[in-house]
């Protein structure tokens, strides 16, 4: 299995950037497609952004499309999220996930980070 760490959340005002870490031990991370959720306050866990195993696909939802950047270096056995244009509504708990050998799906993940706060102010 796979260890997955998040890091980089923070506060931030609106129109501002961030970009979170997803960083993997135990394994190397270049088997696995990794994706990004985010649970807002008081709302279920929803899909943001993933990459493929092998870097040639990602898929974002529609509501950070052209603002968010999924992205991954396997040589520091990384994934990142590059997030700009924050606003109020990107509010949440971020958390990456990965399964081996999977194709930036939304779903069907089975290794899971502890998550990282992130608050933009308006």
């Amino acid at each position: 299995q796979v260890q997955l760490v998040e890091s980089g959340g923070g506060l931030v005002e609106a129109g501002g950037s961030l970009r979170l870490s997803c960083a993997a031990s135990g394994r190397t991370i270049s088997r696995y497609g990794v994706g990004w959720f985010r649970q807002p306050p008081g709302k279920q866990r929803e899909f943001v952004a993933a990459i493929s195993w092998n870097g040639l696909r990602t898929n974002y939802a529609d509501s950070v499309k052209g603002r968010f950047t999924i992205s991954r270096d396997n040589a520091k056995n990384t994934v990142y999220l590059q997030m700009n244009s924050l606003k109020p509504e990107d509010t949440a708990v971020y958390y990456c996930a990965a399964r081996q050998w999977s194709l930036a799906t939304t779903y069907e993940y089975d290794q899971w980070g502890q998550g990282t706060q992130v608050t933009v102010s308006s």
